[in-house]
């Protein structure tokens, strides 16, 4: 998968109507990380979740406080090279599968599909994700 060096940041926000207008919420964390800056212009892309081969549910007990950690972050939780287990929680619509780690930070792991329980090694770090390849599919 090509991403752009200018990519900044990935995270799952929802799209909300108010006033005729429709907004997406930025994550505090995306500013205390110091990836975005208030008062900037950014061009967005937007991937739905609602695919075919998207299967899961969101789980409402399992959103995270952010403000509560946003004061701690200290870079993301891997580091290139790291092997980690991960499961393929959804898929992008070039096929790519996404698996979450601490905080949500979203790892992108090609050629997987949706539930499977792979070992990665993470071999691209950016502020807001990673990328891996898969080591292991027998977990």
């Amino acid at each position: 998968m090509d991403v752009s060096e200018s990519l900044k940041s990935l995270y799952t926000a929802p799209i909300e109507q108010a006033d005729g207008t429709h907004q997406i919420t930025v994550p505090e964390r995306e500013i205390a990380a110091g990836t975005l800056a208030e008062g900037e212009t950014y061009r967005i892309a937007l991937i739905s979740t609602d695919s075919d081969t998207d299967t899961t549910e969101p789980d409402p007990d399992h959103e995270l406080d952010h403000t509560e950690h946003q004061l701690e972050y200290d870079g993301p939780p891997v580091t290139e090279g790291e092997h980690r287990d991960v499961e393929i929680k959804h898929l992008v619509d070039q096929g790519d599968g996404i698996a979450k780690v601490e905080h949500g930070y979203v790892v992108i792991v090609p050629n997987t599909n949706v539930g499977d329980c792979v070992t990665v090694e993470i071999q691209q770090v950016r502020e807001n994700v990673a990328f891996a390849a898969v080591v292991d599919h027998t977990l």
